[in-house]
């Protein structure tokens, strides 16, 4: 359990674009007792934030170091470009990374596509953030190619996107040290699965097969035995003859026999 026994606390790390509010507030409801801290990060130093302990679970971007952390991945995101309204690629509903191949592409330093090769021509220098390549759009020097939080998170009115069709995309996970699985995090990790207030699953422990639910009495062995199946149509009167251990039918009624 995170912090002291007397007052346990929870931190949630989040990277840009990620928007945990709906989680934040399942939470509030129903461990109004147990405080949760957001914790913004970019997306590189998300992970040796949660190594260093500084968190004890986050919404990072994938992928991660399987042999550290245990992740839920949660969703895909579509990959749009940033350009000015005023842009020919804007008569477009949608376009694919040929169609910018003769573009300025900003490659920030910040990007969270992993790029075989940056589509497009290279621009004159790295922007070091995605919100100064953004500025860098809007001053109509090149486009940038982002997931379509980024592009909705540093939204101007001067921009807007188009998806591209084939471009490398990125998926968004709960993620937090395997190592450091407690029950807070179950906890956290039950509210994103979408569990109820009431599953037995958001914790660790479990019930055994012959412990009855909280607030429920135990079944002694003969209420817990196999109930008999109601006897089928005709089956009574055979049921009848073997408890009165005759087994044999009984003769048939005939006509009566004329004495000699």
């Amino acid at each position: 359990m995170t912090g002291s026994e007397e007052s346990p606390s929870f931190r949630l790390a989040y990277v840009p674009g990620v928007t945990p509010a709906k989680w934040v507030r399942i939470w509030n409801e129903r461990l109004p007792d147990i405080p949760l801290t957001l914790v913004q990060v970019p997306a590189a130093e998300a992970p040796e934030l949660l190594r260093a302990g500084e968190a004890d679970a986050g919404f990072v971007r994938l992928p991660v170091d399987r042999t550290f952390f245990s992740a839920i991945p949660l969703y895909t995101e579509t990959t749009v470009v940033v350009v000015p309204k005023d842009h020919l690629i804007t008569a477009a509903d949608e376009v694919t990374l040929a169609d910018l191949a003769d573009e300025v592409l900003f490659h920030p330093l910040d990007d969270v596509f992993d790029w075989d090769a940056p589509p497009g021509e290279p621009a004159f220098e790295r922007p070091a953030t995605t919100p100064e390549a953004i500025e860098l759009v809007a001053a109509n020097v090149g486009l940038l190619v982002v997931p379509q939080s980024l592009a909705r998170l540093y939204h101007r009115r001067d921009l807007t996107y188009r998806p591209v069709v084939d471009a490398p995309q990125s998926g968004v996970a709960l993620s937090w040290p395997e190592e450091a699985t407690t029950d807070l995090v179950e906890d956290f990790i039950g509210i994103v699965r979408g569990r109820t207030v009431n599953s037995t699953r958001g914790r660790t422990t479990t019930r055994s097969a012959d412990q009855p639910p909280a607030g429920k009495k135990a079944r002694s062995p003969e209420q817990r035995g196999t109930r008999q199946k109601p006897a089928a149509a005709g089956s009574a009167g055979r049921g009848r003859r073997a408890a009165t251990g005759g087994g044999k039918p009984a003769a048939k009624r005939g006509r009566p026999r004329r004495r000699s």
